[in-house]
């Protein structure tokens, strides 16, 4: 039902995975020669207290991304069935069986289902710009 949907996701996964295999090397590349270059020059003195690793907090919100996502997710294959359901009630049955109509209803599922994602997405920035501000 949803075949649509299968081709640009397998060229996303494709094309992501080679981008991160490139920008691991790089990335790695790119520390090692500026471990190299700073060597011993790097002293505490240099810092003056700015830069201290024990009172450095880090906040990852990829759970809260993750968990608005998939909630959003879910409303939006809620939103299609239903969107889809009233589509089936709206015509008679010989009407249903043809090209279009399937068409329909899976636009009706991608749609609801990439709407809704995104805004699981802009909800989860909104509580975490929220979240910034009230912390610092």
């Amino acid at each position: 039902m949803m075949n649509f949907i299968l081709a640009p996701l397998v060229v996303w996964i494709c094309v992501s995975g080679v981008y991160g295999l490139f920008e691991l090397f790089a990335r790695r590349k790119e520390r090692m020669i500026i471990i190299e270059k700073m060597g011993d020059k790097l002293d505490n003195s240099l810092l003056n207290g700015k830069f201290n690793m024990i009172n450095m907090s880090f906040k990852s919100f990829s759970s809260l991304k993750i968990g608005c996502l998939l909630v959003g997710l879910g409303f939006g294959l809620l939103v299609g069935l239903l969107i889809s359901l009233m589509l089936y009630s709206n015509c008679n049955f010989a009407e249903t069986n043809n090209w279009r109509f399937d068409r329909y209803v899976e636009v009706a599922y991608g749609a609801s289902v990439l709407l809704f994602g995104g805004l699981g997405l802009l909800i989860s920035f909104v509580i975490e710009n929220k979240m910034n501000r009230k912390d610092g």
